[in-house]
């Protein structure tokens, strides 16, 4: 049996590895390393891809994040609503820029942020809600949307683990994630579903003012060169990067395939198991599975992964500990119990080996691997 790898960048990249390093050589022999037209390419190829009209490359998902923001005008004091239950880029942008972090609960199925959490923290000073597609599916768009409209609020997506994914309306119109609110923040990093070879990110829109400052946040604040009317940052997607994106791209839908046909076997091996609850798949979402996490029941999380590790499967928690808990963002407004379902998850969530290069010998020991532990 080959190792198990909890993501298998090398396995997939053996597959492509002739398109990727022609893509590679065609920037080095162009010397356009720099928004050269492998840049513009790709941005176009995505575009047709989610169906969206802008995609302004930038690079990485945190900048990607902070950009929107810094481009819908939110000022120091305003109030960002997000979930406990994520990564820090999250929340960490909103610190930096003098905004102040809300963070609430997550709907135990989903794991994604709760709508009816979202409506209780409104105040007077919210100005955005940043609903993370966390591990490959959908937040509740509509309802957030709904909530948005009622209290005008913007809606940054963060669609870091989601890219590719579709969001059903109840009129059974459908969206690529990350089309659906006024601007999106996506990453590149090379673990994501559609990740290049180092950093890289994007923002998503389809408003074509805010496009067009976007593109000016991301390029130092110039309108025209050496004229700079806006406070920016120097954040882009470098050619190689793009290159490697473009041809990847290709192959998303592919790779959304495997890790699919990989959830099903997982959901399959531990169906009804007391012990073992397997990831809630939205009616209103595709999940392209960027995680396949397991919350327990009656078992030692952490003694789990030191029992996987042993037998050579990797595992991991995302995450150990809930936004409102980390010491860079105590808040005395939060004290432990106040999100009881981030918290329950914190203790109880494990993540299985996921990627697009797993076979059914790989599929079959890890999961037997998880079940004799599970049935001691």
């Amino acid at each position: 049996m080959k190792e198990i790898r909890m993501v298998d960048l090398s396995g997939q990249y053996q597959k492509i590895k002739t398109e990727v390093d022609n893509a590679i050589q065609d920037v080095i022999n162009s010397t356009a390393f720099i928004n050269g037209p492998a840049v513009k390419e790709f941005q176009a190829d995505l575009e047709k891809y989610l169906g969206v009209k802008h995609v302004i490359p930038c690079a990485n998902g945190t900048d990607a994040l902070q950009v929107s923001m810094m481009a819908l005008g939110l000022k120091p004091g305003d109030e960002v609503i997000t979930t406990s239950f994520t990564f820090i880029a999250t929340a960490e942008v909103v610190a930096l820029l003098g905004l102040v972090p809300i963070v609430v609960d997550v709907d135990p199925g989903t794991l994604n942020i709760d709508p009816e959490a979202i409506r209780r923290a409104i105040t007077p000073k919210t100005k955005a809600i940043v609903p993370v597609h966390l591990f490959g599916q959908s937040a509740d768009m509509e309802e957030i949307l709904d909530i948005a409209r009622e209290h005008n609020l913007f809606v940054i997506e963060d669609v870091c683990q989601a890219i590719g994914a579709d969001y059903t309306f109840k009129d059974g119109s459908r969206k690529k994630v990350g089309t659906i609110g006024d601007v999106a923040g996506m990453s590149f990093f090379p673990s994501k579903n559609l990740g290049c070879f180092g950093d890289g990110g994007a923002i998503f829109t389809n408003d074509d003012k805010l496009a067009e400052q976007l593109r000016v946040v991301v390029n130092h604040g110039m309108t025209v060169r050496y004229y700079h009317d806006y406070v920016g940052v120097n954040s882009r997607l470098d050619s190689i990067q793009a290159a490697i994106l473009k041809v990847k791209l290709k192959y998303l839908d592919d790779y959304i395939s495997a890790r699919q046909a990989a959830a099903d076997y997982y959901d399959k091996a531990f169906k009804d198991h007391p012990k073992l609850k397997t990831p809630v798949r939205a009616a209103n979402s595709t999940h392209v599975f960027h995680q396949y996490t397991l919350v327990t029941n009656d078992l030692d999380r952490d003694e789990m992964q030191k029992f996987l590790m042993a037998k050579k499967v990797p595992a991991m928690i995302y995450y150990p500990v809930a936004m409102h808990m980390q010491k860079a963002y105590q808040d005395p407004r939060y004290k432990e119990g106040d999100f009881p379902v981030t918290e329950h998850l914190t203790k109880h969530v494990i993540s299985l080996p996921m990627h697009t290069e797993l076979d059914e010998e790989q599929l079959e020991y890890i999961t037997s691997s998880v079940l004799e532990f599970a049935n001691r």
